[in-house]
């Protein structure tokens, strides 16, 4: 797989080539590696081990429904009491980030409302803090600590 701009980690791979799976610790199993799910478990890493934010407090391919469409969130982080308050969009590294697809989060936020939104594709990783007033989205420098994002 190919090398991210994120830490790298001691990660656990099982299965034969062409048929790998990567150990999940927050689904607490394996699952087949993809390119997407490879930015997802950096990512993942990133947000437990160097932003501390708690593995008990984030779901993994959160599914739910938008009107008659079944949709998936990436990755849903939830404050100390069970709300939401971030959602992560992972991509594959070869996918860029343009508008469609913090479309699709936008869209995914119509959902669940939280106040913070993270698009990455294992190379590069956009921030924001929404804003509900005027239902916009501000840039953040950088990706918030946990305790800073639930100190609101």
């Amino acid at each position: 797989m190919k090398e991210l701009s994120l830490p790298s980690y001691s990660y656990r791979i099982s299965g034969t080539e062409g048929d790998e799976k990567i150990f999940d610790p927050v689904r607490r199993r394996f699952v087949k590696l993809t390119p997407e799910e490879w930015v997802r478990q950096h990512f993942l890493n990133y947000l437990i081990s160097y932003g501390g934010y708690p593995a008990g407090l984030i779901g993994v391919e959160v599914q739910f429904r938008l009107n008659s469409l079944s949709k998936r969130v990436d990755i849903l982080i939830h404050d100390r009491s069970g709300k939401p308050v971030m959602i992560v969009e992972c991509k594959e590294p070869g996918v860029k980030l343009d508008e469609k697809v913090f479309d699709q989060i936008m869209v995914y936020n119509l959902r669940f409302r939280v106040p913070y939104l993270i698009v990455t594709n294992g190379m590069q990783n956009f921030a924001y803090r929404m804003d509900f007033t005027d239902n916009s989205r501000h840039s953040l420098e950088i990706i918030p600590q946990y305790d800073e994002l639930t100190a609101l």
